[in-house]
């Protein structure tokens, strides 16, 4: 496809400024559509007019994604070593290893990519438009699919249709358009073909309606101007196949992965120098050197990290998230608050009509009857609020009295006007205007008003009480539609001028009804430490409202006039108090979460249009629901097919499972190898031979590594999904310099045992094979003891799979040293009361690492938690070295 046009907006300022006549000159078409053969020429230079394929879906990418880890780099340099050494077999082994968990991650990242298209799949969508078959013949309309429309197309479009390029209007009837997917304004906005420079933006001009956006009522023609990526929305969406910043899940694995391969570079060498200044046999030492760098090596966390993500994107599938970067799942686990707009999670995506009052705050329904006369007579809903107000306050007898009224003529509802005007005539002759809409905008027109029964005059006491009863409403969250009369001349002839001198019959209150789920949901959110921020584009009060019945705590309501007042310092002091913000733009969405984030804060963050793309984007997790924009899909991380938020409440425990199994791996693991090390350069000061064979650790390496598989079904502790967990580097240096030496302690104790304790401890296989099986199982062993910080068997119990997958991987470990497959690795089996002294050993590393434990506190050795931050946002030293780190 042919690189989209640089500059879309201008070309669209430039066209919503034309005329009619010097549109289609532009645009080299003609009122009758393009020829045939034109279309043909066109196609081949724009290309079809769809969006930008995500980068993300294709297979190459994919694979790279797969492929970019540290470890895997690591152990690819590893493997050429043992290439260049000889060892073939060792060589195998590890590029077995490092393929399995590349071929794992490409394959749980294909089934979220199909997840997704599966999600976005729909009936084909077409749009009608005027073509020409030759020159000389008529336009005939033709109904093509949405793909095939090409710059110069003459659309013709009607309510309901979705518009399928950006258009620019040459005629149109009662045309208004619901833009939301682009601003998030909620009220349709009215279009006609007037010229329009569009200096408020492409969205704003009235003569352009834009791609992707809904006709609501009216109809129109217009004339294509740019398609696919080349169109407005295109522009927008394009943010989102960008690089976004490091997740807090991103930072914590770097740090993790560095520290450990930092931890390889020292010890490497010192064991390459030990070995081979008491061998004297320098290539022997240098293969051991490189297989202890992959015994140092957590060479399967890829494949440990792929599997528990990938469990967890199967158990967030079955409450409705789908997962389409597995890496957010943690991420989601991370987060300390959650940002989202009231409307659709908080809130049910609708509104209710509550009641229906007087002028003077009475209840009446008269207001209520003469709205809903409106309504009926309308060919221009006005959404929501109309359907809200029929099914709310009318009865089916209602509609049956308003029959008598016929429509003359109505002027809808837009943005500026803010209120909706429809003139109608009875059976008996009697012409009424109604008007329906913002108070302060009806207010104005009415000199009398309804009450008691008859009409008195609107004097200044009377118009500054009804304005109190407003305010008063929208001091509780309620949305006021006034209503007001007048009889006009039964010769109709009425314009807008009409709409003055009339009578105000009162008030319909409205309100967005909150979940029922949500009180619960956000509660659930603060007992598991995540905050809830609404950022929504409403009014403060109706935020303030819903907020505070949903259980956020409100305090001052901060606007988006404040937010673009304040510089980033003074923006991060607010954020560090306000729970609700009102009257905000996109733009303002992104600063706040980008305040959060410079806060030291894990930030997930809920949207649905193009608008909220930025947002989305540089949040640590999105979050849209599946009936948002292509864009805002596209920037998710999660998309939502049920948008309650009680599924995120849950999503948040499910990602701190997910980062607890894998933390299990990735600490235990680091300090058993640190362990061995330790050993290895202690007992090569005093053995005239290698404690191990470089085939022999990477093959006991795989056996543990194989039974750690079973982790992503382990249990973890409710106490531990309580906070938001991240990982932390110097909580890992500390688990290892105490965990390892405390192994090396009973793996020496073993050297001794071997060495002294058999007559054949002498002979370097049976020495190997007494090592390799010790080595083994207390590593098996002590997961049971530490993955929990309690007892082991007590709580949360190890999950079967775990317990069958270590006693296989044990159990197989005892079979190589005592079947003819010793023979292959070079071992000899041990004496049979060689077990016995594997019970004391493993049994005491067992029993004293509990002890240790215990006496260390709770085993969160990855964790960072601060309670201050999660109630002030002030960052922590932990969170403020990740950043700097």
């Amino acid at each position: 496809m042919p690189p989209a046009s640089p500059t879309p907006e201008l070309t669209l300022r430039e066209v919503a400024g034309a005329s009619t006549v010097l549109v289609y000159r532009m645009l080299d078409t003609s009122p009758d559509g393009l020829l045939e053969e034109e279309v043909t020429r066109r196609q081949q230079r724009h290309g079809d007019n769809v969006a930008a394929p995500d980068p993300r879906l294709a297979p190459g990418q994919r694979a790279a994604a797969a492929l970019r880890s540290p470890f895997l780099a690591l152990l690819a340099v590893l493997d050429v070593v043992f290439v260049i050494v000889g060892d073939a077999r060792g060589a195998i082994m590890l590029a077995v290893t490092a393929l399995a968990s590349a071929v794992l991650r490409f394959w749980q990242q294909t089934r979220a990519d199909r997840a997704v298209n599966a999600l976005g799949s729909r009936v084909r969508d077409t749009v009608t438009v005027l073509r020409r078959a030759g020159e000389g013949r008529e336009p005939a309309r033709r109904e093509v699919p949405v793909e095939d429309t090409v710059p110069g197309d003459v659309v013709l479009l009607a309510a309901g249709d979705v518009v399928p390029a950006d258009v620019r209007l040459t005629a149109s009837s009662d045309l208004r358009v619901d833009q939301a997917v682009l601003t998030g304004e909620g009220l349709p906005a009215v279009k006609s073909p007037d010229p329009d420079h569009g200096r408020d933006g492409p969205e704003g001009s009235p003569a352009l309606c834009l791609a992707g956006t809904a006709i609501v009522s009216g109809s129109a023609v217009g004339v294509v101007v740019a398609t696919g990526s080349a169109t407005y929305s295109g522009t927008l969406a394009r943010s989102a196949a960008r690089s976004r910043p490091e997740s807090a899940f991103d930072i914590g694995v770097r740090s993790v992965s560095w520290t450990l391969i930092r931890f390889m570079l020292v010890m490497v060498p010192v064991v390459l120098v030990v070995n081979g200044t008491v061998s004297g046999n320098w290539t022997e030492a240098t293969l051991f050197a490189a297989a202890v760098a992959v015994g140092l090596t957590p060479e399967m966390l890829p494949v440990i990290v792929t599997t528990t993500l990938a469990r967890g994107a199967r158990r967030l599938a079955a409450d409705q998230v789908i997962v389409t970067r597995l890496n957010a799942i943690q991420d989601l686990g991370a987060a300390d608050v959650l940002c989202l707009d009231k409307t659709g999670t908080l809130t049910e995506e609708r509104v209710a009509a509550v009641h229906s009052i007087d002028a003077t705050g009475l209840p009446d329904d008269e207001a209520a009857e003469y709205a809903a006369l409106a309504v009926r007579c309308q060919t221009v809903p006005d959404g929501r609020f109309d359907e809200a107000l029929l099914a709310g306050l009318t009865e089916p007898d209602d509609a049956v009295a308003d029959a008598l009224w016929t429509p003359v003529h109505e002027w809808g509802f837009d943005p500026a006007r803010r209120r909706s005007t429809v003139e109608v005539r009875r059976a008996d002759g009697e012409h009424l205007l109604i008007v329906k809409g913002d108070p302060d905008e009806v207010l104005p027109r009415c000199d009398r008003l309804r009450s008691d029964g008859g009409v008195v005059g609107l004097d200044r006491g009377r118009l500054v009480a009804a304005n109190d009863l407003a305010r008063a409403h929208a001091a509780h969250g309620l949305r006021l539609l006034a209503v007001a009369v007048r009889e006009v001349p039964r010769l109709g002839g009425c314009t807008e001028r009409s709409e003055t001198a009339m009578v105000l019959v009162g008030f319909v209150a409205f309100l967005d009804p909150v979940r029922s789920s949500a009180p619960a949901a956000v509660r659930q959110l603060a007992e598991h430490g995540v905050e809830v921020l609404v950022l929504t584009g409403d009014n403060p009060h109706a935020a303030a409202r819903v907020a505070a019945q949903a259980g956020i705590r409100v305090g001052e309501v901060v606007d988006g006039e404040a937010v673009d007042a304040a510089d980033d310092e003074d923006l991060g002091g607010i954020v560090d108090h306000a729970r609700v913000f009102a009257r905000l733009t996109s733009a303002q969405k992104a600063r706040v979460v980008a305040a959060l984030r410079a806060r030291g804060r894990a930030v997930g963050f809920v949207g649905d249009g193009v608008n909220d793309v930025p947002a989305l984007r540089g949040a640590d997790v999105g979050i849209v629901p599946a009936s948002a924009a292509p864009a805002a899909k596209r920037a998710a991380d999660l998309i939502l097919t049920d948008p309650d938020l009680a599924v995120l409440a849950r999503g948040v425990v499910e990602g701190r499972r997910t980062l607890g199994n894998t933390l299990k791996y990735v600490t235990i693991t680091a300090s058993s190898n640190f362990g061995n090390v330790v050993t290895v350069v202690v007992a090569s000061l005093f053995l005239p031979f290698l404690p191990m064979l470089p085939l022999q650790l990477v093959v006991q390496n795989l056996l543990y590594d194989a039974a750690q598989l079973a982790l992503p079904w382990d249990r973890v502790e409710r106490e531990y999904l309580r906070a938001p967990r991240r990982w932390d580097t110097r909580g890992l240096v500390r688990f290892m310099l105490v965990f390892g030496p405390l192994s090396s302690l009973f793996d020496l104790a073993t050297f001794a045992v071997l060495w002294w304790g058999f007559g054949d401890g002498h002979a370097p296989e049976a020495f190997r094979a007494g090592w390799f099986v010790e080595g083994l199982i207390s590593q098996l062993t002590v997961v049971l003891v530490l993955r929990v910080g309690g007892s082991p068997w007590r709580g949360a119990k190890p999950a079967l799979p775990l317990l069958l997958a270590s006693g296989a991987s044990a159990g197989l470990g005892l079979l190589i040293v005592s079947s003819p497959l010793a023979g292959l690795l070079a071992l000899q089996a041990p004496p049979p009361w060689y077990l016995l002294w594997l019970v004391v050993a493993v049994g005491g590393y067992a029993g004293l690492a509990q002890i240790v434990k215990v006496r260390l506190g709770r085993f969160q050795p990855l964790i960072a938690r601060n309670r201050r931050s999660l109630r002030t946002g002030a960052p922590t030293r932990d969170r403020a070295s990740r950043r700097a780190g």
